[in-house]
């Protein structure tokens, strides 16, 4: 019912308005009256009507000064002026501050539950816009994770400013506001084509998502299709390295569920502004990047690194040294991104002792030995050996011209770099048909309201996370978006081409609530379903 409290310090007037309206049986709950402005103010935070109705010449607090105070902490009130000066004045300062309606008293009761009515009106059709409005963000709850992501890249490019850090981050429902920072990044890696890794890979991207309402203080971002960055604020820095404890054995916990999933996270180092976030992701990403040196299932920090620095002495008779290096270097090769090759590249001459890099003969063996590692990957991938005597003619050359540990890197980073981009290219086809599969569960389910990103992840086994970043990321589309556009495409062939009325076309298309299906059509399509079918008649005329 529609909340309605009364303001008058005339206690007849008061009393005649409150008890000549049968106010539950026209639709109205009365929460309460006061004499003035002073009292009515605390009484009508704590009620929250819809509308205010009040006097506007009263002691103490007149009506214009109150009604702009409680605009101020209930934007959404609807308020109704009673006066009994015809004064152009009040109506001009109360139009200022956006009054509903303006009433000369005395005012019978049919004027004003008519006027109450007009109000009642505008305030159930907000009502509605909202409850559409919060329909259409629930359904498109990917779009705000995709924003999540770009706030969190702007955060670790450190392009943007406090304030506006803040704000976008209050619109995704986020409070960044802390004295310390820091970064974790975390992966999980599972072959596509095994089963039942990938059953358990689903339960838990699922539980390693839920770690941001386990552990205070913590926000997740996805980060490609099986990683995630964790923004971890405290109010000191104890705090904030009690948080990244409880997250490790969180995550740890999590997956030693699951023993078939392979896991690694680093972690940054603490900053005290949100602009050096910058400087602990980075931190993070150059511990992350050791996950291909060093042994999975483990969450490491920058001093952890160092303890595990204990190196072996790399020499061409250590035969088993140099398996480990090639065994690396294929892992990489197999899970590593292209943004990922120059992290990886001074890790893996991080392992290789200097006095190795400095002699010539050990330069060409290390250089060839990554080139016959590269090489036999892409014969793995197909990739037929006509296509790599490039690869061979510029490993010629760099044999002959290697004459620095640098110049090694520099081959190595080209390399790894042209490998994986060969990779992406022949293994893009592996999701191929997850996307065949969801999109003919989309175009069997449309027209069903139980259709949802969750459904669709359960009918190609994935988790909703892991399934959204694969399909917005070979579709172009988040699977919302994707989905909204079939049955629009439907709906307007409906709108053309039968006598359907648009409640019935958009139960047809999947949305039950007609005012929620004509909400879709205008926002995605710029005019309403009438209008379209009124502007298809008028061009076939």
């Amino acid at each position: 019912m529609i909340k309605v409290f009364l303001v008058e310090d005339e206690i007849v007037i008061r009393s005649a308005i409150k008890s000549s309206i049968d106010w539950e049986k026209e639709g109205y709950e009365f929460v309460g009256e006061a004499s003035d402005g002073e009292l009515a103010y605390p009484m009508i935070v704590s009620e929250k009507p819809d509308i205010l109705i009040t006097d506007i010449r009263m002691p103490f607090m007149d009506g214009l000064e109150l009604s702009r105070l409680v605009r101020e902490v209930l934007p959404d009130i609807k308020i109704l002026i009673l006066s009994g000066y015809n004064e152009f004045d009040y109506a001009k300062k109360a139009i200022h501050l956006g009054v509903a309606e303006y009433l000369l008293k005395p005012v019978s009761s049919a004027k004003l539950l008519e006027t109450l009515g007009n109000i009642r009106a505008e305030v159930e059709r907000e009502w509605e816009e909202q409850a559409l409005k919060e329909q259409y963000q629930k359904d498109n709850q990917e779009n705000v994770e995709n924003e999540k992501v770009k706030l969190f890249t702007s955060l670790a490019a450190g392009n943007i400013s406090m304030g506006d850090a803040v704000e976008w981050a209050k619109e995704l429902g986020m409070d960044l506001s802390a004295r310390v920072y820091n970064v974790m990044l975390f992966k999980v890696s599972v072959k596509i084509d095994d089963y039942e890794t990938s059953k358990q890979a689903m339960q838990a991207y699922a539980e390693v998502e839920e770690a941001q309402n386990m552990v205070r203080g913590v926000y997740c971002f996805r980060k490609g299709v099986e990683g995630w960055a964790f923004l971890i604020m405290a109010e000191s820095r104890a705090d904030l390295q009690e948080s990244i404890q409880r997250l490790g054995e969180y995550l740890t916990e999590t997956m030693e569920k699951y023993p078939g999933v392979e896991y690694f996270g680093g972690i940054g180092s603490p900053v005290s502004r949100i602009r050096e976030l910058g400087d602990s992701y980075e931190e993070a990403g150059r511990v992350f990047a050791t996950r291909f040196v060093n042994d999975s299932r483990q969450i490491l920090t920058s001093n952890d690194i160092k303890l595990l620095h204990a190196k072996e002495t790399l020499n061409v008779q250590n035969l088993d040294v140099m398996e480990r290096n090639r065994t690396l270097m294929e892992k990489f090769l197999k899970k590593g991104t292209l943004e990922e090759v120059e992290s990886f590249v001074a890790a893996y001459f991080e392992e290789i002792p200097k006095e190795n890099l400095q002699s010539s003969l050990m330069r060409q063996y290390i250089t060839m030995d990554i080139y016959i590692v590269a090489s036999s990957f892409c014969g793995k991938l197909g990739i037929p050996s006509s296509e790599r005597t490039q690869e061979a003619k510029d490993l010629e050359v760099t044999l002959q011209r290697v004459t620095t540990a640098d110049g090694v890197k520099e081959y190595v980073e080209d390399l790894l770099k042209n490998t994986i981009e060969r990779r992406d290219t022949v293994s893009g086809s592996r999701y191929l048909d997850v996307i065949r599969t969801a999109k003919a569960y989309i175009e069997a389910n449309y027209m069903s309201d139980d259709v949802s990103l969750n459904t669709a992840a359960a009918a190609v086994n994935m988790s909703p996370s892991y399934f959204s970043s694969v399909f917005g990321r070979e579709v172009g589309r988040t699977f919302v978006e994707y989905l909204t556009d079939v049955r629009m495409d439907k709906a307007k062939e409906l709108l053309m081409c039968s006598a359907l009325k648009t409640s019935e076309i958009g139960y047809e298309v999947g949305y039950k609530d007609p005012h929620y299906f004509s909400y879709i059509f205008k926002k995605t399509q710029d005019c309403s379903p009438k209008e379209y079918r009124y502007r298809g008649k008028r061009e076939r005329e």
